[in-house]
């Protein structure tokens, strides 16, 4: 019998738009083709970190925007979650800190993930920021393969299955 083409996915959730509809993707093949999934959400400190160090944040700033990132991501991957509850899968999710792409690339090899599901570049977003610089990272770095979802039909592909 021939192994599947994958069995874990690793989801990463940034809250962005994109980012949820690649959620909903993540979430529909994981119910077609039966897979494991995980949600991850990184809170970035390894830019507030250089956002302190160039003094463009006091400690006191910093501290605070790590609190409500990972407050943010806290309120992303339960939004996730119920997604996914609401179809039927079974998620797993995870808050992680570090640098983005790091760590989205950790969490795909401790899960064993087969695949890393990434959503596509919003256009109101410069292609220099911080999420399409992790999205390259992971893309360049995975030792899985990589999707990037840029569907335009994902809402409507998530409320028929």
């Amino acid at each position: 019998m021939m192994k599947p083409l994958f069995s874990n996915i690793v989801a990463a959730i940034t809250g962005s738009d994109a980012s949820i509809l690649a959620a909903k993707y993540a979430i529909v093949m994981a119910k077609i083709y039966r897979c494991h999934l995980t949600a991850v959400y990184v809170v970035d400190t390894a830019t507030i970190r250089q956002l302190t160090l160039s003094k463009i944040f006091i400690q006191e700033e910093s501290q605070e925007y790590e609190k409500s990132l990972e407050a943010n991501g806290k309120r992303y991957l339960a939004f996730v979650e119920e997604l996914a509850r609401a179809k039927g899968v079974k998620i797993e999710t995870e808050i992680r800190r570090g640098a983005v792409y790091t760590e989205i690339l950790t969490a795909a090899e401790d899960k064993k993930a087969d695949l890393i599901v990434l959503g596509g570049w919003e256009q109101h977003r410069s292609a220099r920021d911080i999420i399409s610089h992790a999205h390259r990272e992971v893309m360049v770095n995975a030792k899985c393969s990589v999707l990037l979802v840029k569907e335009p039909n994902v809402d409507h592909i998530y409320k028929n299955v």
